[in-house]
């Protein structure tokens, strides 16, 4: 019959466990619980109690008096007793975190500039939802976002949270209600054009900058989407919704001097440079030839 282990072994595993998360080898392990047991007390001894072999006994007790966890005592023969856990276990920390701080400021030198010339792809729905939550989440002074309301809504609590932490948001929104996302003066909600309507193809894309440092643009029917921090492409997509927000603002104010003179929905300039698909979404869009 198998005999289940007790539960001072289980216990003496568990501390080994976190004694090997620190550093120590299970030998040395081994031995300064040895020797918080029963201390002072030779190599010899030692090896005895705790099964160690006596060459990997000497060694452990020669690597743990270095890092001052254990002290000799005597000579001839030489004894050995444990530093207190508390002091040693204390001090053990601070030089961790010493070095951890160290490491932390040389690692920084190695990393990647901000600038960097990657565009990442994401795939998928859920990737796609995790960056830009993350993004959003992150975001320290301001969030700039060219969308659907159908698609900006899975993000509405991110922004909302955002913005009462301070960050300050432009949306120019493909929709009806810009009060939807308007959680405080700090959320400027434009439609676009000011009528909100979706044209050509282009409604389909999401595009977010971060702290203008941090793109996305995301193809919301084909659910990929592409990440960078590139400063070039980050600028882009910065005044692409910058601009949305200029013609927004000019809408407001001479729409109906701007269709007089190109149309409704600029049809006499956008049927100039569409695309035959762009265009035809358009005509069934607006009822316009």
């Amino acid at each position: 019959m198998v005999q289940e282990p007790n539960k001072r072994e289980t216990a003496s595993a568990d501390l080994i466990q976190d004694f090997r998360r620190l550093g120590f080898t299970e030998y040395e392990a081994k031995i300064y619980m040895q020797l918080l047991t029963e201390s002072p007390a030779t190599a010899y001894e030692i090896a005895k109690a705790t099964g160690v072999p006596r060459p990997n006994t000497y060694n452990a007790l020669e690597s743990l008096a270095k890092r001052g966890a254990v002290q000799p005592i005597s000579e001839n023969p030489v004894r050995y007793v444990a530093a207190p856990p508390d002091r040693h276990l204390k001090n053990l920390g601070r030089q961790t975190m010493a070095v951890c701080d160290n490491l932390a400021k040389e690692l920084a030198r190695l990393k990647a500039p901000e600038d960097d010339p990657y565009v990442w792809n994401v795939q998928g729905e859920l990737a796609i939802y995790r960056k830009i939550s993350s993004l959003i989440s992150e975001s320290r002074s301001t969030i700039c976002i060219k969308a659907a309301d159908e698609v900006l809504r899975v993000y509405s609590e991110a922004l909302r949270e955002a913005a009462e932490r301070g960050v300050e948001i432009l949306i120019v929104l493909f929709g009806t209600d810009p009060d939807e996302f308007r959680f405080n003066d700090r959320c400027q909600v434009y439609l676009h054009e000011a009528n909100g309507m979706r044209m050509g193809t282009a409604d389909n894309l999401f595009t977010l900058t971060i702290d203008h440092r941090e793109a996305v643009t995301a193809t919301t029917d084909r659910m990929t989407a592409f990440h960078t921090r590139n400063y070039s492409v980050v600028q882009m997509a910065d005044s692409l919704i910058r601009h949305d927000y200029y013609m927004a603002e000019i809408h407001l104010r001479f729409g109906s001097q701007i269709e007089e003179v190109f149309g409704p929905h600029l049809k006499q300039l956008r049927l100039r440079r569409f695309t035959k698909e762009q265009a035809q979404s358009f005509r069934e869009r607006t009822g316009l030839d």
